[in-house]
């Protein structure tokens, strides 16, 4: 359970719930359903915290007209948990009956919080765990990875799951980055030949002189340089399973010998006579448009609705933003095991500006900006001061716009806003996440400075080192 969103117009609620949030979560706060709607849209939640009274209140809606809403159709793994005074008790439980996985009741008490939310968060684990093992499919170690909040990539996921018992060619179509390699191993691991070879060819990587011998191996003697016999990449996925990355780019002549492979099992060493069996799952994959080289002549057509006999095309990283932050977790767990550095997040503008960038390089682009960040880093979290600036969300400022003025009083607003949460972010991380110090420091209460990390979004646990 890692995102809320706090739908209330009583801020002392809200104000509490972040408090006792975890430094996993994040949380946002929505006084009506309309600031809801456009904060789901934008950044989808896990779990929605609404006042039914709030609820009522809005044109009469009821808490099963309220869990049948919009939100799901944007998330449909979102829960709902209701807020009410004691006396609505009833009201609660009828909600439960209906959907919600909850109920708090007010005046809000910080343990019932807390085993609220840890009692949702080991009821997700479980619900996960039934869905996925309940035939012992995926194994453990892909979990992580084929939890997606994205439909395209939850069909995905679906189709490997059938196609990877089979023996079926699989085509993987996708730009440069979008994962087709770890879909590949996916693939591979899920099958009948889990326990045999998995070779990866980056076929655009090898020169067109040495592609046959590279994939089909070679005879001694068989060109200039050939001193002795060499085996293929074929010859060791043999009972496993090959995977041509860039298939696109083969020559003409390699294309023949993959065709013969593809249409009766066998192939012969490059200046060799004899046939071997291949017996080999071959999985493909191009950021190229197969069927465009085909028209231009460039790529067999014969070849290709080979190749073509189970497709799976892969979105760019911009179509599917609401997986980045568990991208971002399984690519943090890869850099802790690898540097030691145990940090466990990203600073909000960070966050806030992966969602808005276009992502041109999609994943791979992702994990080494993380690794650069990840290296540079010194404190606990990832800092922006890290990140290319255009990765970054700069701090809203007021700029006066003649076709659009605003009043003096919004732009000092604007202004005051940006200054008090770039302060607070300063003051936090010099304080060392430390409440007591960074409100003496300020000058201020602690409740003030609670409140007013509350307001920005703020996590004190995410400066401590």
């Amino acid at each position: 359970m890692r995102d809320i969103l706090v739908l209330s117009n009583r801020a002392n609620d809200f104000d509490l719930i972040s408090q006792v949030v975890s430094k996993t979560r994040k949380i946002k706060y929505a006084k009506d359903i309309e600031i809801a709607a456009v904060l789901h849209q934008k950044f989808p939640f896990d779990l929605i915290i609404a006042d039914l009274e709030l609820l009522e209140q809005t044109q009469g809606i009821s808490a099963a007209d309220f869990l049948k809403n919009p939100f799901t159709k944007i998330n449909s793994f979102v829960q709902f948990v209701i807020l009410c005074p004691k006396e609505e008790v009833e009201k609660a439980v009828k909600a439960v009956n209906e959907g919600a996985a909850g109920y708090l009741t007010y005046p809000i008490e910080e343990n019932e919080v807390r085993l609220l939310l840890d009692s949702l968060d080991r009821s997700l684990v479980r619900d996960f765990e039934l869905d996925y093992l309940r035939d012992h499919f995926w194994k453990t170690e892909w979990l992580e990875i084929i939890r997606s909040k994205n439909p395209r990539m939850k069909k995905i996921y679906e189709s490997i799951r059938s196609v990877s018992p089979t023996i079926a060619t699989v085509l993987l179509l996708g730009d440069t980055g979008t994962g087709k390699g770890m879909l590949a191993r996916l693939v591979h691991w899920h099958s009948q030949r889990s326990e045999e070879p998995f070779i990866v060819v980056h076929c655009g990587a090898i020169p067109d002189t040495l592609i046959e011998s590279e994939l089909f191996g070679h005879e001694k003697g068989a060109f200039t340089g050939a001193d002795r016999r060499k085996p293929g990449k074929f010859e060791m996925a043999r009972g496993g399973t090959i995977f041509l990355d860039e298939i696109g780019t083969i020559t003409a002549s390699a294309q023949i010998k993959l065709l013969q492979i593809l249409q009766d099992g066998t192939f012969s060493r490059l200046g060799g006579t004899t046939l071997m069996n291949s017996d080999v799952r071959i999985i493909a994959a191009t950021n190229a448009d197969l069927a465009g080289l085909v028209q231009a002549g460039s790529f067999r057509k014969d070849l290709y609705y080979r190749l073509n006999i189970f497709p799976i095309e892969i979105p760019l990283l911009k179509e599917r933003l609401e997986d980045l932050p568990n991208l971002t977790d399984i690519f943090l767990k890869k850099l802790n095991a690898k540097y030691g550095k145990g940090i466990t997040g990203l600073h909000p503008s960070v966050i806030e500006g992966f969602q808005q960038y276009e992502w041109p390089g999609n994943i791979r682009e992702l994990e080494n900006i993380l690794e650069r960040a990840y290296i540079l880093e010194t404190a606990s979290i990832l800092s922006a001061q890290n990140f290319p600036p255009e990765m970054v969300k700069q701090s809203e400022t007021y700029a006066l716009s003649e076709k659009n003025p605003s009043s003096l009083a919004r732009a000092r607003q604007i202004a005051v806003e940006a200054f008090e949460k770039s302060y607070l972010t300063a003051l936090l991380g010099q304080t060392k996440g430390k409440i007591n110090l960074a409100a003496q420091k300020a000058d201020i209460t602690t409740r003030q400075l609670n409140r007013l990390i509350s307001r920005y979004g703020l996590n004190k646990k995410n400066f401590k080192r």
